[in-house]
């Protein structure tokens, strides 16, 4: 599907010679006025917008500055068409947002070059940017699953409880539970962060992570710590890095995942809707997971146990209306299980 550029300017022949040039690789529409433009935006949302300046009615830094002022239109790159030599009329534009400038009479090769440059470089942040998400995400993996390589028996722990916490989170939005408090959250970066809630473990001796026994009150005091240590860890890496909306559902998912509704968890002993959204969300589908699945204290329990035993949790371990949408959805999160065994 070839890119749509709108020309805009009252001189018909400006008009032709511009769409001669451009018709063999994009969609062209011709405008005589800005006032034609804003009315096919209603309609149509170009790639690019060629803007004459002198215009009668309305010129070229009114049609800017309108656009700049409208939400739906304010990304669409503009480039100023003159006649005019100023350094005064550039300084003007770039202050509007125009991206670049062309000077008339143009040339065929000067002008499409500009535009390939200018419709290109969106293609090329995006693609830079997906080579970075791509490159965050192997980098995420491969933290995540040195963490759980430690713990003996938790497997698939990291894999699973990532997409419990994204069945979760749509359930939630389509039955607006919380629908608020999750309105902002891209639900992408939200399941990435939750494979870092056990990070904190990295600083667990191997011998109270793996023992297959009961932990003395020592030891689950030193357990405990994983949820703080994890805080700093993650609060660490955003000393160092601008993805701040990542970095910060993680951090929640680290420092609360084991807070309880009823105020009885750690390590802040927050109660109800004092724990943060990630926090009650992790408790449950961690839980759910332990539950499910061969610990080294512990064979997996039923899905019938482990259904009941996070029932008799509602209102006091868990959020009792994430319950009722878990529920609902149990038998996706069985189906999560069962794909990605220990």
């Amino acid at each position: 599907m070839p890119k749509t550029i709108f020309i805009v300017d009252d001189n018909d022949t400006n008009l032709a010679a511009a769409e001669e040039v451009l018709e063999d690789q994009y969609q062209v529409m011709t405008l005589p006025s800005a006032s034609k433009m804003f009315a096919l935006l209603e309609k149509i949302k170009p790639d690019l917008i060629l803007l004459d300046i002198e215009m009668p009615e309305m010129d070229g830094f009114e049609a800017l500055r309108r656009l700049k002022e409208n939400d739906a239109h304010a990304q669409i790159p503009v480039i100023f068409l003159t006649g005019l030599n100023d350094a005064e009329i550039e300084a003007r534009g770039f202050q509007l947002g125009v991206i670049d400038f062309i000077t008339k009479p143009f040339s065929a090769p000067v002008l499409l070059n500009r535009i390939k440059t200018h419709l290109d470089i969106d293609a090329i942040i995006r693609e830079r940017m997906a080579q970075i998400l791509k490159l965050q995400n192997g980098i995420i993996f491969v933290f995540a699953d040195m963490v759980e390589n430690r713990d003996e028996n938790t497997g698939g722990h990291v894999e699973r409880t990532a997409m419990y916490v994204r069945l979760l989170l749509d359930a939630m939005a389509e039955k607006k539970i919380y629908a608020d408090e999750i309105a902002d959250i891209d639900s992408d970066l939200f399941s990435m962060s939750a494979r870092l809630h056990d990070v904190g473990k990295i600083f667990i001796q191997d011998g109270i992570l793996n023992k297959p026994g009961k932990l003395t009150e020592e030891e689950f005091n030193a357990m405990k710590t994983h949820t703080t240590d994890g805080e700093q860890v993650i609060n660490e890496m955003v000393s160092r890095t601008e993805n701040v909306e990542f970095l910060r559902h993680a951090k929640l998912f680290a420092g609360y995942h084991h807070e309880r509704w009823d105020g009885t968890g750690y390590p802040h002993g927050l109660k109800a809707e004092e724990i943060p959204i990630q926090g009650r969300v992790m408790a449950l589908v961690d839980v759910y997971d332990a539950l499910v699945s061969e610990r080294p204290y512990k064979k997996p329990f039923t899905e019938e146990e482990s259904l009941r035993i996070i029932t008799d949790g509602a209102g006091k371990h868990f959020d009792p209306n994430i319950m009722s949408v878990f529920w609902d959805i149990k038998d996706q999160f069985r189906e999560v299980k069962q794909k990605y065994p220990d």
